[in-house]
């Protein structure tokens, strides 16, 4: 008997977006280990203090000693480059947070009621909107001053829009679907409809939106660091860390730029392919067009 061969769907397999879902998680993974474990390192000994700067020689090549080598400061480059995942975590998660808490309910309120809030609402959303987000950033940045709160509040601004235009389309598209019909027919009260049947109808592209907010806002604090306007000059972070590695480069020097470089990329890389690789399987439609 000739054993009968079921249908395998296609979008099951393992394809080039799957695989690239799965680096972007260990990436991602990767840096949040190294954000956590940092400290117990260097409690362990295993790292230097990333503040260190009287028990090393400045500009010392990369060694067994000090694997990145040294800064003009003295600090030690690899414990800096690993403290700075702790940095970029807490204020890149800080600031997606403040700004989906803020731009989610919103949306949903704007989406749902309609009228003169909703008009009102994108008029403001509109206007953050078409101002470039780095530029707000910035502005933003220089009036609160330095600290991880007020660095996280001038990234978050940018992306408050973005979370707020996403559910208020999907709230009004589904708003008027017949089991919200249904709820207010049974005398749900809106607060109860928009809590219980709409918000996890239309926030399926929020940990999208999410993760490409992530990458976009580590960008951010890099270049507010590099500007000197990011967190104060005692904690490590990849932007200031880069600014002050500039002028080494057109003398040889390498090794300053190079690690927190390539440490900022590659987790901007990871968190931008697992966007990519969320939006594939939580938006399945895109997979078919």
């Amino acid at each position: 008997m000739t054993p009968v061969k079921l249908p395998i769907d296609p979008f099951l397999k393992p394809n080039l977006t799957t695989k690239l879902l799965g680096v972007g998680l260990v990436l991602t993974i990767i840096f949040i280990l190294i954000a956590l474990f940092s400290p117990l390192l260097q409690a362990i000994g295993m790292i230097q203090d990333p503040t260190d700067i009287l028990s090393n020689y400045p500009l010392q090549a990369p060694s067994s000693a000090h694997w990145f080598g040294t800064n003009v400061r003295g600090y030690d480059v690899f414990s800096r480059t690993l403290f700075g995942a702790r940095a970029a975590l807490s204020v890149v998660f800080l600031a997606t947070g403040l700004s989906l808490v803020i731009g989610v309910p919103l949306g949903l309120i704007s989406g749902y009621l309609g009228g003169k809030i909703d008009r009102v609402l994108l008029f403001i959303m509109d206007t953050l909107y078409t101002l470039p987000g780095l530029l707000l950033s910035v502005a933003l940045a220089f009036v609160l001053g330095r600290g991880i709160l007020n660095v996280a509040i001038a990234v978050s601004i940018a992306y408050i829009p973005q979370y707020f235009r996403v559910v208020r389309n999907q709230t009004a598209s589904v708003k008027n679907e017949l089991f919200i019909e249904a709820a207010r027919a049974i005398g749900a009260t809106p607060g109860r409809i928009l809590s219980k049947y709409l918000f996890f109808n239309v926030v399926q592209s929020v940990p999208v939106l999410f993760t490409l907010n992530a990458a976009d806002a580590i960008l951010v604090l890099g270049g507010l660091g590099f500007l000197g306007l990011g967190l104060p000059e005692e904690v490590p972070e990849w932007g200031h860390d880069l600014k002050e590695a500039l002028a080494d480069l057109s003398t040889g020097i390498w090794w300053t730029t190079l690690f927190p470089g390539l440490a900022m990329t590659t987790m901007v890389v990871g968190l931008s392919l697992l966007g990519e690789g969320l939006s594939e399987i939580l938006n399945p439609l895109s997979r078919k067009g």
